[in-house]
């Protein structure tokens, strides 16, 4: 497809997609977030655990597909034969492991085909048997098609990006034929995702258990320097990480995400001629910083251009995630395991209807979360395993000027367990559009890597002065966490001016429950945006000791709620709102052992934080707190 047809063909896909919900009697909620007033306005639901029944009711009926199966065998593909290559496992750790022989015979023909027949003839099932097989381009689903792997049944995705650069459809020159993306909640076109799908219904992705194996080979090298997917991910910023202190491969000098492309303009007034200078350089600051790949994408969102001009793909360093579904209604992923994803491992995004369920999501690589969905409505996790080298659960929703698809909302976890992982339920740091209505329960986050890659978090929220937007009426209850969290404390970096000193506060790990309204705020040059943050129940949370070699300790502090910090903002109001998290109780939490015993909570720009029967060490806290 012509680029220039991008925009009039995205606003079919869009009228498309607006009339499945008229008929299904959803509805979809279109421009910006809500009014800072009329956020913290916010009415108490009166029974929220029944409003997150309601939503697994809803999502309880399962999709029907139409009783045919497509076989991809039928279709061509036959198995792969198998070599051992040394890998990266995680962000510090290598291993040898299997991969296709350099022969092996690409499946992507037949899947598509097994696919685009499928659908035409109204849908069913497109069957991978089990064995070994070699796919070297995308899966993309299309409406009432189940892609359905069978009991040992192992995908491995190429690992070489410029396979995810050839079948998408906007031709974009040197830089590939790309799909419509989103890369950490902005807009662009660039690499396909493994597994994709946009403007479509019913579908789902299955297997018969966690032998159905789709493998993102993030961390098997594409070439003879030894780089790989991850290496693409840059210096490491967090200070006092655990166990991800580097990124596999990377040395300075080397193309990453976070170093400046040379493809990239040299200022904004050759992209965005109508910015006036102010404008131009709050987006750009003071350095060359905002050309690198990660930084380039949300400055194109700030200065409002269009999606058709935000191009990627080849030259470029920003990895796909392993599975995204783009304004899709009724989805449902089941009963497989994912691994070594390149970035995220499922991101669902602008869809309504969407169930994830009895996934084991495996990867220890950079960026590797577990399930972001993003501006979503009507969401159901259940029984799922996450084991990530990010957050193991990350609900988003836009980020800079990409909040055209509203919040996310309505959506329940439950039932799973989280192993490693930045957050085990996390909540941003892209959150412009707003998050609301969110329950979480019956959760299980094991930490079982405790002593070498531990989970840094329990409950997180992330957001800033730049990705603002709102959380509210988001509910917590009973959460065993028997192995703790970290236990040493990761810092973040303040701006200049702030009255919180840098690597003062343990923002980024060793807390239970951490708000942290100012996350990486060096990271964003436009700081225009204060959050909002009100109405957060926490209950029922029982936090287990570990033996350390310095004793017995279950975090490194119970509590950190660090609110919005308003010299952060540098926007044109000479008086912004800025208001503090208010509304929010945490109740009969035992919290054990903080190793910080002097101080286990840190509290900043916090309204009347209630306390109601929480064990801290040895310890109840009952009351009202603020600062």
């Amino acid at each position: 497809m012509k680029l220039e047809k991008l925009m009039p063909s995205n606003q079919t896909a869009r009228r498309s997609f607006m009339k499945k919900l008229s008929l299904t009697g959803l509805s979809a909620t279109a421009g910006s977030a809500l009014p800072i007033g009329q956020a913290i306005a916010a009415t108490m639901i009166e029974d929220p655990w029944q409003k997150a029944q309601d939503i697994v009711d809803r999502l309880a009926k399962p999709l029907k597909f139409r009783a045919a199966d497509y076989r991809v065998t039928d279709f061509g593909a036959v198995t792969c034969e198998l070599k051992k290559v040394k890998s990266w496992i995680s962000f510090e750790e290598q291993d040898n492991l299997l991969t296709p022989v350099a022969n092996a015979k690409d499946i992507y023909p037949a899947i598509a085909q097994a696919i685009k027949t499928c659908h035409e003839a109204g849908g069913g099932r497109v069957i991978i048997p089990a064995g070994n097989w070699y796919c070297a381009g995308p899966i993309v689903l299309l409406s009432n098609v189940n892609v359905h792997l069978q009991k040992g049944a192992h995908i491995y995705f190429s690992n070489n990006p410029e396979d995810y650069a050839k079948y998408g459809s906007f031709d974009c020159g040197p830089n590939g034929k790309l799909v419509i993306s989103r890369w950490q909640s902005n807009d662009c076109l660039n690499f396909s995702p493994m597994v994709y799908a946009y403007g479509q219904d019913n579908i789902a992705l299955t297997g018969d258990d966690w032998s159905s194996i789709l493998d993102g080979q993030g961390g098997v090298p594409f070439d003879d320097n030894g780089d790989c997917w991850w290496t693409w991910k840059g210096k490491q910023k967090t200070i006092n990480s655990v166990g991800q202190n580097t990124t596999p491969n990377y040395k300075l000098g080397k193309r990453s995400e976070n170093t400046a492309n040379d493809l990239n303009a040299t200022s904004l007034e050759k992209i965005a001629p109508q910015l006036d200078e102010k404008q131009r350089l709050r987006i750009q600051g003071d350095n060359d910083k905002w050309r690198a790949d990660a930084n380039y994408l949300p400055s194109l969102s700030e200065a409002g251009v269009p999606l058709g001009k935000r191009i990627f793909g080849m030259g470029h360093n920003l990895r796909p995630p392993m599975i995204q579904f783009i304004s899709c209604t009724n989805v449902l992923m089941q009963g497989y395991q994912v691994n070594h994803t390149p970035f995220w491992q499922h991101h669902p995004v602008h869809c309504r209807n969407v169930v994830i369920r009895n996934v084991l999501a495996k990867s220890h690589g950079p960026n590797s979360d577990g399930f972001d969905p993003e501006a979503c409505d009507h969401v159901l996790v259940e029984s799922c395993t996450f084991d990530s080298g990010d957050d193991c659960i990350a609900i988003k929703a836009g980020k800079n000027l990409d909040t055209q698809y509203g919040p996310s909302q309505n959506i329940v976890i439950q039932n799973c367990t989280m192993q490693s992982g930045h957050g085990a339920v996390t909540l941003g740091s892209e959150m412009a559009g707003g998050i609301q209505n969110v329950y979480a329960q019956n959760l299980l986050f094991e930490n079982i890597n405790w002593a070498t890659n531990p989970l840094n978090t329990a409950i997180r929220l992330k957001t800033n002065m730049n990705r603002g937007g709102y959380l509210k009426n988001f509910f917590v209850r009973n959460i065993n966490i028997p192995n703790g969290v970290q236990t040493s404390p990761s810092f973040y970096t303040s701006l200049p001016g702030s009255p919180i000193q840098s690597k003062t506060v343990a923002t980024a790990a060793g807390a239970v429950i951490t708000f942290d309204c100012d996350y990486a705020p060096v990271s964003d040059n436009v700081r225009t945006r204060p959050p909002v943050v009100t109405n957060v129940h926490i209950s029922n949370v029982k936090v287990g000791n570990v033996t350390t070699k310095n004793g017995k300790f279950s975090c490194f502090q119970a509590i950190v709620i660090l609110g919005p910090v308003a010299s952060d903002y540098n926007g044109d109001d000479k008086n912004p709102m800025i208001f503090p998290v208010t509304n929010v109780t945490i109740s009969d939490c035992q919290f054990g052992t903080p190793v910080n015993a002097a101080s286990p909570l840190y509290l900043y720009n916090v309204n009347g934080l209630e306390l109601k029967n929480v064990l801290i060490g040895d310890k109840l806290h009952n009351g009202q707190l603020s600062a």
